[in-house]
């Protein structure tokens, strides 16, 4: 009897088995194109060859010897640090103000709150291009936290109100009927009980704003410009293996941030 229900076991487990590797071969697929990209960034000649004559590291050093590229690098750091900052607070407020406030057609504000993820990226750069030129912050710092947050806070709205959803209000409304101020209930209570979303959402907020090109090719200026702007540029003008070099270091960041990530969701 043993043997039959572990042979029926065994039965049910290859069609699992059997979709773990199609699902597998269709991510390996997917992720070949982009991994593609690492020998292209050691390539020893002057332009994208695949695969590479030779192998040299000096394309790494040109990224670290050439003030355009460090720089945007830098304006694009400080720019995500601070659009997801806001982003995280302004999501998570709009969350619970959706959740749990009292606020006239919550489903109205919420689908205005996501327009950002729903249109096109050209439609919403093009608005916020015609508004920013007219309040005279287009191709600045400002101008580029700003637009950024308008495109990370979906994210974080997104992320913040699915923990929201699921979330046991007893014990916030035990904490508060047992003296609890509002601010002391949300930081012992609702922020621990959300801070998962809270820092998905943060995560997802800071990599669009890192990443985003579309929008801040309309908002970037001579003092504003974005390392994926500037590497834009250097497929139009320059063809060689320094945006390679620059892309493998995107990916080893952003695979480090979700491996970081990883972790801290699994630290009690």
């Amino acid at each position: 009897m043993s043997a039959a229900v572990a042979h029926g076991a065994r039965r049910r487990a290859w069609p699992a088995r059997a979709l773990d590797l199609h699902v597998g071969l269709v991510l390996a697929f997917l992720a070949l194109p982009t991994l593609a990209v690492v020998p292209m960034s050691f390539n020893a000649a002057e332009f994208l060859i695949f695969p590479p004559p030779g192998y040299s590291t000096r394309w790494y050093a040109a990224f670290f010897e050439r003030r355009e590229w460090w720089g945007s690098a830098i304006t694009s750091l400080v720019v995500a640090v601070l659009a997801t900052a806001i982003a995280t607070v302004l999501g998570t407020a709009a969350a619970l103000a959706i959740a749990r406030g009292r606020v006239p057609l919550r489903g109205a504000v919420a689908a205005l709150l996501l327009t950002p993820m729903m249109v096109p990226a050209i439609v919403t750069a093009v608005a916020l291009y015609r508004v920013f030129a007219a309040w005279g912050i287009a191709g600045t710092i400002p101008g580029l936290v700003a637009a950024h947050v308008v495109m990370a806070l979906p994210f974080v709205l997104v992320n913040v109100s699915a923990v929201l959803n699921r979330m046991d209000w007893t014990v916030l409304r035990a904490a508060r009927s047992l003296g609890a101020s509002p601010l002391y209930a949300f930081r012992r209570i609702t922020l621990p009980m959300i801070r998962p979303g809270v820092l998905a959402g943060a995560l997802f907020a800071f990599l669009t704003s890192f990443d985003e090109v579309v929008v801040s090719l309309f908002m970037t200026g001579i003092g504003a410009m974005t390392l994926p702007v500037q590497m834009w540029t250097g497929i139009r003008f320059e063809i060689n293996p320094i945006v390679a070099a620059v892309s493998t270091m995107l990916i080893l960041v952003t695979a480090s941030t979700f491996t970081a990530f990883a972790l801290l969701r699994r630290t009690p």
